[in-house]
């Protein structure tokens, strides 16, 4: 039996563009070379290329983050191709990628999500009257963005204006929600039907970052990631369990990473992420060595996964 052929697609038009193409490098050296002919496609520009190829593809790895491919698009065109691929559908990834969607979905099934308000682009809106509904501090992100950007912790109204212009940079809809303090962790599934809780990961930002934003999470040493997570262990249950009810309620496959944040007993559920990133150091690869899950061996049980589920 010959190698199996993979399209890696990562890059994209997003502006997680380079954030994808750190973890497709990675994903690429860690795949084994005799077992794996491996492709790597960027939909910025290689799209024709894509449907062209199809027919010789086996399965597809999505290292795509943000817009135009963490948010269904792709996934509708692999769909049509015939591609297998190791992350979730359109509808799941098109309503994950809406944080204001994944939280009306999350309230019906129960969980817990921090109050919000949400601004369109082009609304007039009264930040007086904002902060006195949620309080202070709060947290301010585009309603359809990733890697914490253009998210912000805002103390005072002058702030929140800011704010929320820099976020109508990236989206046209806003997504404004008081500030829950307490312990960040993330849980991360893994399977298609049969479904395992990862180990928890406990993040600790540093360096005085109040929170998890954009440079914490990619600039070195500015935050501590805790593996598995050392809460009492009817939390760490009770987290679990929140991260796979979440996975569950979106229609998720292959695998999904949820953040929350711990406040007393109290678990919120801030948002699922489709397509986890992928590098050896990445939050979901820590979960996975933590339950004895190697870097490529992992990579080649979401390939399994993808060729389950197709």
């Amino acid at each position: 039996m010959g190698r199996l052929k993979v399209a890696l697609l990562c890059g994209g038009k997003s502006s997680e563009r380079e954030i994808s193409f750190k973890s497709g490098r990675q994903v690429k050296a860690a795949l084994p070379a005799d077992k794996y002919e491996v492709i790597i496609y960027d939909p910025a520009k290689d799209l024709a290329k894509l449907v062209q190829d199809a027919s010789n593809i086996d399965v597809a790895l999505v290292m795509l983050h943000g817009r135009y491919g963490e948010d269904g698009t792709v996934q509708g065109l692999l769909d049509l191709l015939g591609i297998p691929y190791q992350c979730s559908g359109v509808l799941a990834s098109a309503l994950a990628m809406d944080k204001i969607m994944a939280k009306r979905i999350f309230r019906l099934v129960g969980l817990q999500v921090p109050k919000d308000i949400v601004l369109n682009q082009g609304e007039n809106y009264q930040p007086a009257e904002i902060i006195l509904r949620l309080g202070l501090p709060l947290v301010v992100k585009p309603s359809d963005g990733g890697s914490s950007i253009a998210l912000n912790l805002v103390k005072t109204e002058a702030e929140l204006t800011k704010a929320v212009a820099d976020a109508l940079v990236h989206s046209k809809t806003v997504l404004i929600e008081e500030y829950i303090e307490g312990r960040e962790i993330t849980g991360g599934v893994l399977g298609n039907k049969d479904l395992i809780a990862l180990p928890l990961v406990e993040i600790v930002p540093q360096g005085g970052h109040e929170f998890f934003d954009y440079e914490a999470k990619y600039t070195p040493g500015l935050t501590r990631e805790i593996c598995p997570a050392p809460l009492p262990e009817e939390i760490t249950i009770k987290a679990k369990k929140c991260a796979l009810k979440a996975h569950q309620a979106l229609g998720c496959k292959g695998y999904s990473r949820t953040d929350m944040i711990i406040r007393g007993n109290e678990i919120y559920v801030l948002e699922l992420n489709t397509i986890p990133g992928m590098t050896e150091i990445s939050l979901f690869p820590q979960a996975a060595r933590a339950m004895g899950i190697g870097f490529s061996e992992l990579l080649e049980k979401l390939i399994a996964l993808a060729l389950e589920a197709h």
